[in-house]
């Protein structure tokens, strides 16, 4: 699993500026992507050729009783809950303040490793005279930076490399099927929908856990059950985000809380309210699944309630059209507090864990491959027809393909989202599929002494 690096503080203090210069991008609160609406607070990012999870969170205000401020502060306290490592950001120009006094004490209570950070500090001389002060936090070194302009982020992310070495390389090998053959079913969803009773009906049993998997002090604890001759793992999000006194009372879906169960599953189990389907929450938990490459399914509990059940099939639709980028993935209708159809969901589980694992012959896919630039023209990419070379499957969990093609930099989204059809068409698969385009071995060098070769000789001048 990556390692979550929670960036927290006060206010306006540049956490979410800082959150978009590690993560190379500008996600907080500036763009929209298909299923995570604009609260989106998580990004996935490689440093170092190490990959983490960064999560910005709100304006932290310790003993604030304003109900959305108080909202806000549990949520940062749950990033902090989960996470390996936190930024602790304060405003280095406007020096230490009480509040950041109380955020500090929390933080070493916390018992989790802290770094501190300085932002707002634009040069060299100025981050050594006003970064000096924080110290008195006793939270270690200080790390002066510019957020903004992207100063002093370099030895502070060596730190986070060496404080969290078990970080997975962009270099590891794609994962196969697990010796032990068991399926991993992330059972997740907004607040009562069912998520516990969904487990409970499964495990048939009027309590949670049958057998209990020993995890860290953060992760929830697992149900082990066999159904078919197939062992399955369910964990339930829930068991994540109550711990004693910390974010227990949050009532809001948190993204945070559901990072790592997805993480380390093979399928996520999404769970819908038949009487109130398809909300923003619904799409953002849908939209992790999918930029995580976990197969997905989708449950719409509560079909007791539903009186027509004519509907079913005008739903479906409902759901397809809200939720269309993951329009791939299968809808069952269940009602885990009667029982009905909750086999259903293991039993698709098993067929999705094994399309996870799907692997192509090659010379199938290479003859995929001439159907597909044959039928459907390739587009021109800067003057130049694109050409698709070769193609072969480089991993599964998800399935990976790469194209080995001439602009590897150009091909446009309209015409991955071609392959990417046609590939599910062929082979049937409704989990996500990843693409990779490279260019051919060597093709650098022939295209500099192409250009070499252009170039005329000088003519020599009569005497």
């Amino acid at each position: 699993m990556k390692p979550l690096v929670a960036i927290v503080g006060r206010p306006n203090v540049g956490k979410s500026t800082l959150f978009n210069r590690l993560s190379r991008r500008r996600l907080a609160l500036v763009e929209d992507v298909p299923g995570v609406t604009r609260d989106r607070h998580y990004a996935d990012a490689e440093w170092g050729s190490k990959l983490f999870t960064f999560i910005d969170t709100g304006g932290f205000i310790p003993g604030d009783e304003d109900e959305l401020l108080k909202a806000v502060r549990e949520q940062a306290q749950l990033a902090v809950e989960e996470c390996d490592l936190v930024l602790f950001v304060t405003d280095g120009r406007a020096g230490l303040t009480s509040v950041d006094q109380e955020i500090g004490a929390y933080l070493r209570k916390s018992g989790k490793k802290v770094l501190l950070v300085a932002n707002k500090l634009d040069s060299e001389k100025v981050r050594e005279q006003l970064a000096g002060e924080f110290y008195a936090l006793g939270l270690g070194e200080v790390f002066g930076l510019s957020a903004e302009h992207g100063l002093g982020i370099v030895p502070l992310m060596e730190t986070v490399l060496d404080l969290l070495p078990q970080a997975p390389s962009l270099t590891t090998e794609p994962e196969e099927k697990p010796e032990d053959g068991r399926v991993r079913l992330a059972i997740v969803g907004r607040p009562n929908v069912g998520k516990s009773t969904l487990i409970n009906s499964l495990l048939k049993q009027k309590r949670l856990v049958a057998s209990e998997v020993p995890g860290t002090t953060r992760d929830p604890i697992d149900s082990e059950i066999q159904f078919k001759e197939q062992r399955f793992i369910l964990t339930d999000t829930a068991g994540i985000r109550r711990k004693k006194t910390i974010a227990h009372k949050v009532e809001q879906f948190s993204v945070v809380a559901s990072l790592r169960v997805i993480d380390r599953s093979h399928v996520a189990v999404l769970l819908v309210d038949a009487t109130e389907p398809a909300v923003d929450q619904d799409a953002k938990i849908a939209g992790i699944a999918e930029e995580k490459g976990r197969a997905l399914l989708i449950v719409v509990n509560k079909w007791d309630l539903i009186a027509d059940k004519r509907k079913q099939e005008a739903l479906r639709d409902e759901l397809k059209l809200k939720l269309k980028f993951i329009a791939y993935a299968p809808t069952i209708f269940t009602s885990a507090l009667t029982g009905a159809k909750v086999d259903k969901v293991l039993e698709i589980s098993a067929q999705l864990y094994e399309q996870f694992h799907f692997r192509a012959p090659t010379p199938h896919l290479n003859r995929l491959l001439k159907h597909m630039t044959e039928n459907h023209p390739v587009p021109i990419v800067q003057g130049r027809p694109l050409k698709l070379y070769y193609v072969a499957q480089v991993g599964t969990a998800p399935p990976t393909f790469a194209f080995t093609c001439n602009k590897p930099q150009g091909v446009p989204d309209s015409y991955k989202r071609y392959i990417v059809n046609q590939l599910r068409e062929t082979f049937e698969l409704k989990v996500p599929i990843h693409l990779v385009f490279r260019e051919r071995p060597g093709q650098a060098k022939r295209a500099a002494r192409k250009k070499m070769s252009l170039v005329k000789k000088p003519r020599r001048r009569r005497e």
